[in-house]
């Protein structure tokens, strides 16, 4: 399944576009303003992201800028339809661009077709030297493999997906142990420590000052 993550500030918009993906198979995250998109996208685990323009706090072209360093594909929904602002978004980053009043059905379709654009690449990840095979669980680093166990290579992939984000310790704790975190950070802290050391990547796992850590792309 699909994670979509909806900035629209227009609730009836947001509430619509929520209720027909969902009914599609997608699940959905919404965001009502630019701020409140920044801080879902913090969290991670997006594979899309429906982004409005004219919103309060940030604009779509600013909260764009935080979201191109994670590789999220993003669907411009706007108002704007002239032919410059469409070329502009499209310059800018976004995936494509949607101009309402629009169709359910052809937003489902351009969202099916962003996703699917983007699905060779779901079968591997990479950063750097380093490529993960997510269908084989195997690790290389310049060609090399690496030997992580099963929680080393989950977080690993969690960190390469959401590169350049500063990932919460508890949702970073909570995605790869798929258990509740309740405020022990020592075991996630040593498998971080244990990348880093297998990897090389002292200097590519930040950690973040009461927050958690990122991974610099």
């Amino acid at each position: 399944m699909s994670n979509i993550l909806i900035v629209e500030d227009d609730g009836a918009i947001a509430d619509l576009i929520c209720m027909n993906l969902e009914s599609d198979g997608y699940h959905c995250t919404c965001a009502r303003d630019g701020l409140e998109g920044m801080h879902s996208l913090e969290q991670g685990g997006f594979d899309l992201i429906l982004l409005d323009i004219m919103l309060p706090e940030l604009d779509g072209y600013t909260l764009l800028d935080y979201i191109k360093p994670t590789g999220t594909p993003v669907i411009f929904l706007t108002a704007m339809g002239a032919v410059e602002d469409r070329i502009r978004g499209l310059k800018a980053g976004a995936d494509d661009y949607l101009t309402k009043p629009f169709q359910v059905g052809e937003l489902l379709a351009r969202v099916e077709a962003v996703l699917r654009r983007r699905k060779p690449d779901s079968e591997q990840l990479r950063l750097g030297d380093v490529t993960l095979r997510l269908d084989s669980r195997q690790v290389e680093k310049n060609g090399c493999p690496v030997s992580l166990t099963a929680k080393e290579f989950d977080l690993l992939a969690e960190l390469i997906q959401n590169k350049n984000v500063a990932l919460h310790r508890d949702r970073l704790y909570e995605k790869v142990w798929k258990e509740p975190f309740v405020g022990e950070t020592r075991t996630l802290d040593s498998h971080i420590q244990r990348l880093r050391k297998k990897l090389g990547w002292e200097d590519r796992i930040k950690t973040i000052f009461r927050i958690g850590y990122r991974l610099e792309g």
